[in-house]
């Protein structure tokens, strides 16, 4: 059996942040065994599984992903939306759009310290939109 639903995100900042909790109440009763698929539907925002304990990390992934891939950098064409765009485009390929997550027992199979990250890369992004598969 296969259920989809549309999960709306408030807008956050530019940054990292912990959505586990956001995706999980959004959810239907889950499965005992199964999948969970996330797609997020923006260019410019991705998702991806990480540490869900100590701060630090997201503080880390921001100031890295921005050395990794600056703003402003001359060779980039597609600046019509500002300095943070062609590059939040850039970091949306590179951590991804979607997920998939076993289900068992009727809960997300996450590792102890892992949790879903929303990847804001744009300075105001706006509300995100998630589209949840489960497939059992």
């Amino acid at each position: 059996m296969i259920t989809q639903t549309d999960i709306r995100l408030k807008e956050y900042h530019r940054g990292f942040h912990l959505i586990t909790h956001v995706i999980e109440d959004n959810l239907p009763k889950l499965p005992e065994k199964g999948l969970l698929h996330l797609i997020i539907k923006h260019t410019s925002a991705g998702l991806t599984l990480n540490e869900n304990a100590d701060p630090s990390v997201r503080v880390d992934f921001e100031s890295f992903i921005n050395k990794l891939i600056p703003e402003n950098h001359p060779v980039y064409t597609h600046v019509l939306e500002g300095a943070d765009d062609f590059p939040a485009h850039v970091k949306s390929s590179i951590f991804g759009a979607e997920l998939t997550i076993p289900i068992t027992n009727h809960r997300l199979n996450l590792g102890t310290w892992q949790g879903i990250y929303l990847c804001e890369f744009r300075n105001y992004g706006g509300s995100r939109k998630i589209t949840a598969t489960i497939i059992s």
